[in-house]
C-alpha cells in the first residue's frame, strides 16, 4: 500500500509541475487574471497534496495504518475534485464543476483530518 501513494504522490507532483508551466506559458494571455489566478491554486493545492501523499506513502511504509491510508485516499480524491474543478472551472469556464469544488476540499479537509487522528493513536 504505501508504494500506491509514493507513486500517486510521485505523479501528482509531475502532472501538478506540467500544468504549472503550461498555465505559465501557454494559458498567459489566454486566460482573465482571474482565470488564471484559480487555476495556479489548482496548481499549488495539487503540489501540496502531492508530497502530502508522498509522507503518507513514507509513513506506510514503517508503519500500516488505516487511518493513514484513508489519509491517502482523501488526499487523492481532493486533488481530484478539487484541483480538477479548478482546472476545468478555469479553462473550460464550466461553472457546473464549481459545485464539486468544496467536496474535493472536504476530502483535502478529512486526509489531513485521519493523519491526525493517525498519529494520535499511535497506529
Amino acid at each position: 500500500m504505501d508504494r500506491v501513494f509514493i507513486r500517486l504522490g510521485a505523479l501528482a507532483g509531475f502532472v501538478g509541475v506540467a500544468l504549472g508551466a503550461f498555465g505559465a506559458h501557454a494559458l498567459r494571455g489566454r486566460l482573465s487574471a482571474d482565470q488564471l489566478g484559480v487555476f495556479e491554486t489548482g496548481v499549488r493545492y495539487q503540489l501540496l497534496h502531492a508530497l502530502a501523499l508522498l509522507l503518507v506513502g513514507v509513513l506506510l511504509g514503517r508503519q500500516p495504518a488505516r487511518l493513514t491510508a484513508a489519509a491517502g485516499w482523501c488526499f487523492t480524491g481532493g486533488i481530484v475534485l478539487f484541483s480538477g474543478s479548478l482546472y476545468l472551472l478555469s479553462i473550460a469556464g464550466t461553472t457546473a464543476a464549481g459545485i464539486v469544488t468544496p467536496l474535493g476540499g472536504l476530502f483535502l479537509l478529512a486526509g489531513w483530518a485521519c493523519l491526525a487522528l493517525a498519529t494520535l493513536s499511535g497506529k
